[in-house]
């Protein structure tokens, strides 16, 4: 991701939002500032929007957010039906990155779409460096507040 195209997507953050409503406009004006090839890395607690926000990446990129759900068991979605390619990862049951790299996760984050990334603490060592780090975090029932994520140490990275 060029610097231009990444300073854009990091001003989005830091955010709150209100509603799962909120947290997916917030996902479509993100996918907006997105250049072919992004990765982005979510981090947060269950019911934190991941998903959410990835609805909204995927709606701004013009595929229906309502086909979009969380591959837990399945570790990757591929929604191929809109402007590009949006890779859905969900690192949740990885045991270790090799099992990320099994899946073929490199082509995919070299490729012309974009890779999304949930659960992505499970998988640092394997992020590219320019990768968009956001934390979801609760404040309130429905209050989630996003957050820029700096990437995590060598010596805090399991390998």
């Amino acid at each position: 991701m060029s610097n231009v195209h990444r300073s854009t997507a990091e001003a989005l953050f830091p955010a709150t939002t209100e509603s799962v409503e909120e947290t997916t406009a917030l996902g479509a004006r993100l996918a907006e500032r997105l250049e072919p090839g992004a990765v982005v890395a979510l981090y947060g607690d269950l019911g934190t929007g991941k998903t959410h926000l990835v609805k909204g990446i995927a709606e701004g990129l013009g595929i229906d957010p309502a086909t979009v759900r969380s591959p837990t068991f399945t570790i990757l979605h591929t929604y191929d039906d809109g402007d590009r390619p949006l890779h859905h990862f969900d690192a949740y049951r990885v045991q270790t990155p090799d099992e990320f790299v099994e899946l073929g996760f490199e082509e995919y984050v070299h490729g012309p779409g974009l890779t999304v990334i949930e659960w992505a603490d499970r998988v640092e060592s394997l992020l590219p460096p320019e990768t968009l780090r956001l934390q979801l975090t609760h404040v309130a029932p429905q209050r989630r507040r996003l957050t820029l994520r700096p990437p995590a140490t060598a010596s805090s990275v399991d390998t």
